[in-house]
């Protein structure tokens, strides 16, 4: 396991159609100054703001197809 920087640094891996995954555990500080700490090995973001547990991902983005352009 790497230690020094390169320790402290957090993978975000964007999906093509879906959230943003992030390795944890992470501190999220919303817009409002809320702060959501997680512990998972891994955490989904929502980039849709179709969540109903936004910021976190529930998966919302698979309800509603996207039409191509």
């Amino acid at each position: 396991m790497p230690t020094g920087p390169e320790s402290d640094r957090r993978r975000i891996t964007f999906t093509e159609d879906g959230p943003a995954l992030i390795e944890g555990p992470v501190e999220i500080v919303t817009a409002d100054g809320t702060r959501i700490d997680c512990d998972r090995f891994q955490v989904a973001l929502c980039l849709c703001k179709r969540s109903k547990n936004y910021p976190l991902c529930d998966t919302s983005h698979r309800k509603r197809s996207r039409r191509a352009s």
